[in-house]
């Protein structure tokens, strides 16, 4: 029998990198990338996570039915278009998605960015 979740070109490592009290270096992680599209979870803050992503391009239109998103962007331009508008991001700029949203995010250039979400969240949506 096939299986009939959908595949993603995506590389989306859920896994926690860094426990309490340890120093995470982000640039390293987002330098040592070889992907256009990479997420990483790098430590977990009460019932969230703080994942870094390094993009370039467009992921897929979804949403998140029971949580919302944050987005910061560290280095680069993040774009959120949603149904009606597009928002775009530069630097030291954040913006959250709230819940049931449809949305997608994409990047023109390498663009490097943390998220802070449920740590149960579907990355790919709902």
């Amino acid at each position: 029998m096939a299986d009939s979740a959908p595949a993603y070109p995506y590389e989306t490592r859920l896994n926690i990198l860094f426990p309490a009290m340890e120093v995470i270096d982000e640039k390293a992680i987002a330098d040592g990338n070889q992907y256009k599209w990479f997420n990483q979870t790098l430590c977990k803050v009460n019932d969230s996570v703080v994942r870094m992503g390094v993009i370039e391009g467009e992921y897929h239109w979804h949403k998140h039915d029971e949580d919302d998103e944050f987005f910061y962007v560290v280095e680069g331009q993040l774009l959120i278009d949603f149904e009606d508008r597009e928002i775009a991001l530069s630097p030291r700029q954040g913006y959250v998605v709230p819940k049931g949203v449809v949305h997608r995010t994409r990047a023109l250039q390498r663009t490097v960015i943390l998220m802070v979400e449920n740590a149960g969240i579907i990355p790919t949506g709902d």
